[in-house]
């Protein structure tokens, strides 16, 4: 039940998780030492054309009198609400453009356009996620605490209806968010003050949001103000559900692995890196459809350097992908219907108990360990090139057949 050490899990020496390490430590230090103006003038140039999107989009909805404008104004919308959510709020809120020294676009000043606190997402997502991803116990973000996404959490009766909670956070996936935030401010809060300020927090950005949304902005439409609020109301519903289902594709398709708290343990800055590559995964993606997931296409990528440009991850994703060739690790992508598809079969699988489910507690496609390779078709972890995870898992499919 999960993965308890690395390294056997891997296939690789520890001489060679270091050497690993080292080729990522250069790909970082060469991106630090090439980022500049190209990097600045995309960032801002993004910023304006996500708020020019947002009027414009605005304008026709309200001036638009039939159904094909209210539809166009509003997918555009959910379109400019889901550049902002993505590939602006997420990526400042990491910091990926604090080198800037711009107080517009900075980590601690930046507030996103959904309900939740960017402050209190920060920890949650950055620390609690970023630092500890896929560890059992430690990362908060795996089934986000509504959904069973592994074997190794206990299957309880409430996750029959995993499927309808599934959905429901979906369309609510916004609200979803505010409140993981505020769990994990909890969490770390130590005084019942601290706990009041923290909720006193989220609840202050909520009605500011709401009256934005739906108080304010339909108001301006005067006699309209129907269609402008039917319009804000669907465009968050459309970019929740897209945000939910990137971030779903990039956490909980086959090949995203969890690991326990042992393997957590002494962890060299290697290992670390190690570890985001297996518990990460990519779906494919051109331009255009990873601009609009805030690059997050490349979350393998984005786990290795959450803190440099998004516009950097395709040129580095090149490059990583090259070190999975020399190392014999798996590289996992795939088209983004299939890995959602992935991810909606585990989700519906896991909501049942796990005596009517047929794979081994360490060899399921969701839900795997150094164990699934015991046997005759086990593979030596000698660090040999050629002779990593991607041989074993090969030669255990090969073997099962």
């Amino acid at each position: 039940m999960a993965i308890t050490d690395i390294a056997v899990y891997a296939h690789l020496s520890g001489a060679d998780i270091e050497a690993l390490g080292r080729e990522l430590d250069a790909i970082r230090a060469d991106i630090e030492d090439r980022r500049g103006a190209r990097d600045a003038k995309y960032i801002r140039r993004t910023i304006a054309s996500q708020r020019a999107l947002d009027v414009v989009s605005r304008l026709v909805i309200a001036a638009s009198r039939g159904k094909v404008g209210w539809t166009v104004g509003t997918v555009a919308l959910s379109a400019a609400k889901s550049i902002e959510n993505m590939e602006i709020g997420h990526n400042v809120g990491h910091g990926q453009w604090d080198w800037m020294n711009d107080p517009e676009i900075h980590s601690t000043t930046w507030e996103w356009d959904m309900a939740g606190s960017s402050a209190q997402w920060r920890h949650a997502h950055n620390y609690r996620h970023h630092v500890f991803t896929n560890v059992l116990g430690m990362d908060d973000d795996i089934g986000f605490g509504v959904m069973r996404v592994t074997r190794d959490q206990r299957w309880r009766p409430f996750m029959l209806l995993q499927p309808l909670q599934n959905l429901l956070l979906a369309v609510a996936f916004e609200w979803g968010i505010a409140i993981h935030g505020l769990d994990a401010e909890h969490a770390r809060a130590t005084t019942r003050t601290e706990k009041f300020e923290q909720a006193k927090l989220l609840s202050g950005k909520i009605a500011r949001q709401l009256a934005k949304d739906y108080v304010l902005l339909p108001a301006l439409s005067g006699r309209r103000w129907r269609r402008t609020l039917a319009a804000g109301v669907t465009a968050n519903v459309l970019r929740n559900i897209w945000a939910y289902m990137v971030i779903f594709c990039g956490h909980f398709p086959d090949g995203a692995e969890k690991f326990t708290a042992a393997a957590f343990e002494d962890e060299t800055g290697a290992e670390w890196y190690l570890r985001q590559m297996l518990g990460s995964a990519n779906f494919d993606a051109g331009p255009v459809l990873a601009f609009l997931s805030g690059h997050l296409s490349h979350q393998i990528e984005h786990h290795l350097f959450p803190d440099l440009p998004s516009n950097r991850y395709p040129e580095i994703a090149v490059r990583v992908r090259a070190l999975c060739d020399k190392y014999d690790l798996p590289y996992t992508s795939g088209p983004l219907l299939r890995q959602y598809l992935l991810v909606m079969r585990t989700i519906h699988k896991l909501a049942l108990p796990d005596r009517f489910l047929i794979a081994t507690s360490d060899d399921a496609p969701e839900t795997a360990s150094e164990r699934r390779f015991a046997g005759p078709h086990a593979i030596a972890a000698d660090g040999a090139v050629g002779r990593g995870l991607r041989t074993a898992l090969r030669l255990r499919r090969e073997h099962r057949r």
